[in-house]
């Protein structure tokens, strides 16, 4: 495979688009400047350091490594989860319901992918371990927060209808049922829409990144697909443990609504 390499200043001007976004926050009085500043800021020194780290980390090839570096990816994923939700559940257990879900099902998939499809030798060689970990858990987040934060919200507006079930006898997922269909489907729409439009719509950008290093397409459409049945499986189990747990920790061994462990809604 051959790959055009980018100078600086290919970089520089692409960053001149951002221009426009500049402008439309100036026309219309939005404030964003700042932030789009700081914002692309920080993107380009993350990056640059994520491209310095995973350098040296596909040159050692540990897997004590590898795991190490999974588990702060894992971590950092859960914290921006949480972050994500309107009025989050307080205390150490929410972030730990957000990163539980995401670092078992974020591991099972990593090694259902690596292990039982691609199989490379090692199985556990960081090139291909942890970028699939960082596209499972960029996908899966976004569902467990949305998941969360549905389940929260709504529990919070429905109160009456939910402590009324309770009050005739239903169980706590039976008072919440509705609550927790709804949950799950505002997770799991993302990655749905995703592959719908996944090759019509859009070329993603893994697809894209390996057309552009010189892989022949058809090839680079089978990794693509291969990619998106474990997005959609990872993020429909991640999603379904979120909402579970959000409806356990919201209610107690009693069956009684707890909304007093949800967090003052932001004003």
């Amino acid at each position: 495979m051959t790959y055009v390499s980018l100078q600086p200043l290919d970089l520089i001007l692409a960053a001149t688009l951002l221009i426009a976004n500049a402008g439309i926050s100036m026309a219309f009085s939005l404030g964003l400047e700042r932030n789009m500043a700081i914002a692309s800021a920080r993107m380009v020194l993350q990056l640059l350091l994520a491209g310095l780290l995973l350098k040296f980390v596909f040159q050692q090839s540990s897997p004590w490594l590898t795991a190490g570096i999974g588990g702060i990816m894992v971590a950092a994923a859960g914290w921006e989860a949480l972050a994500r939700q309107e009025r989050r559940i307080l205390g150490w257990r929410s972030w730990a319901l957000s990163t539980g879900a995401l670092l078992v099902v974020g591991m099972l998939a990593t090694v259902f992918a690596v292990a039982g499809v691609i199989k490379p030798d090692p199985w556990y060689a960081p090139r291909y371990v942890l970028p699939l970990l960082g596209m499972i858990l960029g996908n899966a987040l976004t569902g467990v927060a949305l998941a969360l934060d549905a389940v929260t919200a709504v529990a919070a507006r429905e109160k009456p209808a939910i402590e009324a079930r309770l009050a005739l006898g239903a169980t706590r997922f039976e008072a919440m049922d509705d609550i927790l269909r709804r949950a799950l489907r505002t997770g799991m729409m993302p990655i749905l829409n995703a592959m719908a439009a996944t090759g019509v719509v859009s070329l993603p950008g893994m697809m894209t990144g390996q057309i552009l290093a010189g892989l022949d397409p058809l090839e680079a459409a089978k990794y693509q697909i291969m990619i998106m049945f474990v997005l959609a499986g990872a993020t429909a189990l991640a999603v379904l443990a979120a909402a579970f747990g959000a409806v356990l920790l919201l209610t107690d061994t009693r069956h009684r609504l707890r909304l007093d462990l949800l967090a003052p809604k932001a004003p």
